[in-house]
């Protein structure tokens, strides 16, 4: 579903409709989003904390769809028809793509659940962002920016976090061309495209992506790990004769690392 967002009451309208469709009962959710990997999930303590902020930010200023596509997966699967909410800015499309409805029903999501809201500036997007995570109607939320953001500071990261909190909505933070900066983010994660293990006949793999853990509030940061997704099941996973990376024997050069990020911000 596609809106394209003028006012903060219309999306208040429309999404305690959607709410009560089908959402979640209106009280703080407990618990973790779990990729389906076993081995990511006991990582991070069973998966993405619910009720926090988490950030994705591109490996390298190709990897914007990547980043885009992994949280895009990861929201849908959160269980249940309640709505996943996904904002972005109108100019959006033409920088990092369009989002495309089959191919989200291709990769086994259900896109009826998707509403999309593009606003016309980013002082609108972090009213709207405001709004929507307040929601305790939605199963997660997806703020997509592209570049800097001086208006997500410490403060305003602060009130979306504390919404993410009271509502038990989950925030997933999707940070194109742009260099990681201190947030009060729960995680923060780098995300690249990966090699995909071809199917029967040579044809294309499943959607791969490299992830690496830049920060993590409650423990140590730096693993790394490639997981796919598994379309039938719906879930990541690992593709089999393939090792699970790690931050301590696969380290990311820094000169590299500050290379790609500084790409992406240019």
């Amino acid at each position: 579903m596609h809106e394209s967002s003028q006012s903060l009451a219309g999306l208040r309208q429309h999404i305690a409709r959607l709410a009560a469709d089908g959402g979640q009962a209106s009280h703080p959710a407990e618990g973790w989003l779990a990729s389906g990997h076993a081995g990511f999930d006991a990582a991070v303590g069973g998966g993405l904390a619910i009720g926090k902020t988490h950030e994705f930010y591109a490996a390298d200023a190709l990897d914007g769809t990547s980043a885009a596509a992994f949280a895009a997966l990861l929201a849908l699967r959160t269980p249940g028809q309640a709505p996943l909410i996904w904002l972005r800015t109108a100019d959006a499309a033409g920088r990092a793509g369009h989002i495309y409805a089959p191919g989200i029903a291709e990769l086994g999501g259900d896109p009826d659940r998707l509403l999309l809201v593009e606003t016309p500036d980013p002082k609108l997007l972090l009213a709207c962002a405001n709004d929507a995570i307040r929601c305790a109607g939605s199963a997660a939320v997806i703020v997509e920016s592209w570049g800097k953001f001086p208006l997500l500071d410490l403060t305003a990261g602060r009130r979306l976090a504390l919404g993410a909190r009271d509502a038990g909505t989950i925030l997933l933070m999707l940070r194109l061309n742009a260099v990681p900066a201190p947030s009060v983010a729960e995680t923060r994660w780098s995300v690249a495209a990966a090699a995909s293990r071809p199917l029967e006949a040579n044809a294309p793999g499943a959607p791969a992506f490299d992830l690496e853990l830049l920060r993590w509030r409650a423990g140590p940061a730096g693993g790394r790990w490639r997981l796919d997704w598994k379309h039938d099941e719906q879930r990541f996973g690992q593709n089999r004769g393939e090792p699970a990376l790690s931050g301590a024997l696969l380290p990311v050069p820094a000169r590299r690392a500050a290379l790609s990020h500084g790409a992406a911000a240019a």
